[in-house]
């Protein structure tokens, strides 16, 4: 499901980027980050289902005895946090674009 959204945000970073007439000095911290939109979007969706498949693997180790229950419950937290995260991103976005869409031409 994740590689289908990473798959769908990809045509964001194929937008042409904001032009600003003023110069604005970036901070350090911008400037080590990427500075397009779309590629952080990839690179927190590619997070996210890291940390969904590192819980999935954790909770099998769990239910083979391999795994203690607390490490068991912190994955599954975590990855329900970037559920969460995920989905919260999403929502705006797709309210975003019903915005856009009812807007007069």
């Amino acid at each position: 499901m994740l590689d289908q959204m990473i798959t769908g945000v990809s045509g964001v970073s194929q937008s042409a980027p904001v032009q600003s007439s003023t110069s604005i000095r970036k901070s350090d911290a911008t400037q080590e980050a990427s500075s397009d939109f779309g590629s952080m979007l990839t690179r927190m969706a590619s997070d996210a289902m890291e940390t969904l498949k590192t819980a999935e693997a954790v909770s099998i180790s769990g239910v083979q005895d391999k795994a203690s229950v607390q490490k068991v419950v912190e994955s599954v937290m975590a990855a329900e946090q970037q559920l969460q995260a995920a989905v919260a991103v999403r929502d705006k976005v797709v309210a975003a674009y019903l915005e856009v869409s009812r807007m007069t031409i």
